[in-house]
């Protein structure tokens, strides 16, 4: 069993506003949908288990780039996609944030039951694996987030978050079992994260002997852990700057959705309402879906699809993320009776962007006017903020108040 990695993001507050959830549940079902139909059941169990990947997910959602919570509202908007498609597509979520972690062992009987599946092993596995990030690897988080992503083949990933409160940040585990080895002898393949001194680690191989001695180790003084590779520390500044992003990605994806390069995509061209702003969002959707490991390393060029709900790097474009949605649905729809052109043509978006990069030259005076541009179409776009929200209650409640102090002033 190998715990894929883990990643360090900032604690950010507040929720996830109605509009924006709405629309992360019905974009995130699709592109699990369309994964597991491209690609198959094992792959996409496998996605879960790459961090990039899923902060990658995120930022095309519409979450904030580097937040921490992304990792609560993906895992509920998917769970909530998932629940009408789950038999048939056979990928099922149990657990959560909460109260809902602790629901993951029934979960897990119960769909095993149905899909002869060894729901006892699955349980030892999710609660060891909570044991093991909680406990035997003491690095100052404490988890609060389990979600088992599980398939009716067996093979599962296990996401789960730790808090820091001294540190403000929380932290993200990856675990999968697709490369089943040892819980207790370095099960870590990769560990992504911002050492903070040193840890108590018990899995480590070379810590066999002191297994045994459980109790007089955890009093003496931890050794730091070593061997850790594959970093991802996402950076404490909110908004999006030139050193987060790969501008040379970022560029192609800009450029194929302004210039003639796609002009062969006929079929997808012509979907009602599906302009070049829309298409820049299919573009970084489609890598998502199809891209590979190593187009993960930047998951802020992410949010260059559908802004963020604090506005960084821009508001949310609302009109945008529903054609995206839109073009998505049609496509599987389609696929579904048999029809692959349009599934096939947002393939080649990411195919497309590739060849595009190889002789492409950013210019990173031009990253600000991007930004500056999507903010200036706020409002062509349907843009949106958790700020216009604010502003939103503050209007309402000043005209209730206003009201009322009208009515008081009949009787003055």
């Amino acid at each position: 069993m190998n715990r894929s990695g883990y990643a360090d993001l900032p604690l950010h507050h507040g929720r996830v506003p109605d509009w924006l959830a709405r629309r992360m549940a019905l974009l995130g079902g699709a592109i699990l949908e369309t994964v597991a139909i491209e690609y198959g059941k094992k792959e996409l169990i496998s996605r879960f288990s790459d961090p990039f990947w899923f902060q990658s997910l995120g930022a095309v959602l519409g979450m904030d780039w580097h937040s921490s919570g992304i990792t609560t509202s993906v895992i509920g908007a998917l769970k909530k996609a998932l629940k009408p498609l789950s038999d048939d597509l056979g990928i099922y979520i149990c657990g959560g944030r909460g109260r809902h972690s602790r629901n993951t062992p029934g979960e897990l009987i119960r769909i095993s039951d149905r899909k002869g599946l060894d729901g006892d092993q699955l349980v030892r596995s999710s609660r060891l694996i909570a044991k093991i990030d909680n406990s035997a690897v003491q690095d100052g988080f404490q988890i609060y987030l389990h979600a088992f992503v599980l398939s009716d083949e067996g093979d599962w990933s296990v996401v789960q978050q730790g808090m820091n409160t001294n540190s403000c940040y929380a932290r993200r585990y990856h675990w999968s079992s697709l490369e089943l080895d040892s819980f207790i002898s370095d099960p870590h393949a990769f560990v992504c994260g911002d050492p903070m001194g040193k840890i108590l680690n018990l899995v480590n191989r070379e810590a066999a002997p002191t297994q045994k001695g459980l109790i007089e180790i955890s009093r003496s003084h931890p050794e730091k852990m070593t061997d850790e590779i594959k970093r991802l520390i996402l950076p404490a500044n909110h908004d999006v700057r030139l050193e987060n992003v790969d501008l040379k990605r970022l560029g192609t994806v800009l450029y194929q959705a302004h210039e003639s390069e796609i002009t062969a995509f006929d079929d997808l061209l012509l979907t009602p309402g599906l302009g070049p702003r829309t298409l820049q969002s299919l573009t970084l959707v489609s890598e998502v879906i199809h891209g590979t490991p190593s187009r993960f390393e930047d998951p802020a060029r992410f949010s260059f699809a559908h802004g963020g709900k604090d506005g960084h790097p821009f508001p949310v474009p609302l009109k945008v993320y529903d054609q995206t949605i839109a073009v998505f649905r049609k496509a599987i729809e389609r696929s579904k009776l048999g029809f692959s052109e349009k599934r096939d043509a947002l393939r080649k978006l990411h195919e497309n962007a590739i060849r595009l990069e190889q002789n492409f030259q950013p210019d990173p005076l031009k990253f600000k006017s991007v930004i500056e541009k999507e903010w200036q179409n706020k409002g062509l776009y349907g843009g949106r903020t958790v700020m216009d929200d604010q502003k939103e209650r503050q209007r309402k409640q000043a005209k209730r108040m206003n009201k009322g102090n009208n009515q008081l002033s009949l009787f003055d």
